[in-house]
């Protein structure tokens, strides 16, 4: 868009929560287009009145979630997995409960989602799977929170922790960029998929230019800038993300159900849940 200035705002998810919920208290919401990564958020905003219908010519050929109305589309498709040093661990996880076995003790990490979109998924899904009580065995066997991925993911490479729940693209980008030893392991229970969207808030000012952007990411061309980041495309004629072992239909046969409601509407309850039972 050689004729259009383009602003970013860059941030965690929860960040760029917060910020919209003061400009949304205020009646000035700055921006026009959206992309966070956890999609319970747009539920909530679409239940505000906040989005823009808008059907992009690209839609039909997204095969990931979707608001029929266009309130909100999937862009990019990230996979909550668990990583691994294979240097230092010779007997890698295989599955979530995995985790908890004694051998990991205070030797494990995942990202904290009062910060991480996609770490918030994670907790949700994984609670609705294997109950709270995954989390308190997690915390008994010495879970550490930090703020974010590159935090966890250098501490894999020193080997102060030996398991991690991480995003795959950030170990997918450190195999490929750097030949780092770190690797995937896709649990058994299934992956956590986090079809992440993008959206336009009905106040913006420039309606055309979100509307071209949006239609831009979900072209081919902007979905091959999505896989160049590691991260699954939304549509069926861009290729996986180099290094991927599989699919985005192989991984979804196993994926973990995600109540995509559940996480819009218990947003502080499934965080004061886990709040209490692993960072206190």
């Amino acid at each position: 868009f050689p004729d259009m200035k383009v602003t970013w705002f860059q941030g965690g998810t929860e960040k760029v929560k917060t910020k919209i919920a003061g400009e949304i208290k205020a009646k000035k919401i700055g921006a026009d287009v959206l992309m966070v990564a956890d999609p319970s958020y747009y539920l909530a905003l679409k239940k505000q009145g906040l989005l823009l219908d808008y059907v992009s010519k690209n839609q039909k050929d997204v095969i990931a979630d979707k608001d029929k109305n266009g309130a909100w589309t999937a862009v990019r498709i990230s996979n909550m997995i668990i990583a691994y040093n294979k240097d230092k661990v010779k007997n890698p996880p295989k599955s979530w409960t995995d985790l908890t076995d004694p051998k990991w003790k205070g030797k494990i990490a995942m990202p904290n989602p009062m910060l991480s979109g996609t770490a918030y998924v994670a907790v949700g899904a994984l609670s609705d799977k294997l109950g709270w009580d995954y989390f308190k065995k997690l915390k008994a066997n010495g879970l550490r929170v930090e703020e974010g991925n590159s935090a966890i993911q250098n501490k894999l490479l020193t080997g102060e922790y030996m398991a991690a729940i991480i995003l795959e693209e950030n170990i997918l980008k450190l195999q490929e960029t750097k030949h780092e030893p770190l690797e995937v392991c896709y649990p058994k229970e299934g992956c956590i998929i986090i079809n992440s969207p993008i959206g336009i808030f009905k106040s913006t000012k420039n309606p055309e230019g979100s509307k071209a952007i949006l239609d831009w990411w979900l072209s081919p061309e902007g979905q091959k800038a999505v896989t160049a980041g590691w991260m699954y495309s939304v549509r069926k004629d861009v290729e996986k993300p180099h290094g991927a072992k599989y699919s985005l239909a192989e991984l979804n046969k196993n994926a973990i159900k995600i109540n995509w409601e559940k996480l819009a509407n218990e947003d502080a309850k499934i965080k004061e849940q886990f709040r209490t039972i692993v960072m206190e």
